[in-house]
């Protein structure tokens, strides 16, 4: 079965400073992992993107398809922080 993945949402939930946006600011990597392999570069789509406390970036504009078996994995310097939704449909 395979699912085209039609949106990722991360939102850093974190109180924002106003005095400084790099305060409680998360770096996230994603990497699309065929099935039975690991993360590494060669699987790398996004690399290092700092999200500020209090923000949500979403990504929609681009459209993959995942085999049954294959996964997102999402890299974090603040796991605790960091909220990830991923919208697929089936096809």
């Amino acid at each position: 079965r395979e699912n085209a993945v039609t949106t990722i949402a991360l939102c850093n939930t974190a109180a924002p400073d106003p005095a400084d946006e790099t305060v409680n600011s998360v770096t996230v990597n994603i990497h699309v992992v065929r099935n039975g392999l690991s993360y590494a570069a060669g699987n790398l789509v996004v690399s290092n993107l700092v999200i500020p406390a209090g923000e949500t970036v979403f990504f929609s504009e681009e459209r993959m398809v995942l085999a049954s078996g294959d996964q997102i994995w999402i890299g974090t310097s603040a796991a605790a922080r960091l909220a990830a939704t991923v919208s697929v449909l089936a096809v």
